[in-house]
């Protein structure tokens, strides 16, 4: 069962990688991976916290998601250890270096679902097009050859449920 879903998660990323270099994608994919970049996120929540009486609570919401996301995160890259797909035999190389070695969960996917999350939580009336933008986060690391489909799946779980688990107990 394991090696079937292997194989899938390969030709998955030989799949999506191909077509987005075959339709000229790799730009557009950067431009929506580096609007996932960690610093944004901030901006935004300190600039709602100023504007809008509901920002304290993304802020707080936000603030202990990550805070909770981000170890695990660390402990899960750092224990599974999955060689990024650019960096493997199958792999069509990157379309940049990546910060680090390891690519099983994404990070990056994992931070847009906790955004998501956590700004569909205060704004609900947004949920769809914050989940909407997290998935192709999560779609753009692919195609720029440094995630699996798999790996992405992982993040997207890690992040959700770090806003779930929060937002339980807060």
């Amino acid at each position: 069962m394991l090696a079937h879903l292997a194989e899938f998660d390969r030709r998955s990323y030989l799949l999506i990688v191909e077509r987005a270099r075959e339709h000229g994608l790799n730009k557009p994919a950067m431009l929506v991976s580096a609007s996932g970049d960690g610093p944004l996120y901030l901006y935004l929540c300190v600039a709602l916290m100023l504007f809008d009486s509901r920002g304290e609570e993304l802020f707080r919401l936000a603030l202990i998601a990550f805070l909770l996301e981000l170890p695990l995160y660390l402990l899960l890259k750092n224990s599974i250890r999955r060689t990024r797909p650019c960096h493997s035999a199958i792999g069509l190389g990157c379309s940049f270096e990546p910060s680090d070695k390891f690519s099983l969960p994404s990070g990056h996917t994992a931070a847009a679902f906790v955004m998501a999350g956590a700004v569909g939580t205060v704004y609900p009336v947004v949920i769809l097009p914050l989940y909407l933008w997290a998935c192709l986060i999560g779609l753009s690391r692919v195609a720029l050859g440094v995630h699996y489909p798999m790996d992405i799946l992982a993040g997207a779980a890690l992040g959700s449920l770090s806003v779930v688990w929060v937002n339980e107990f807060i």
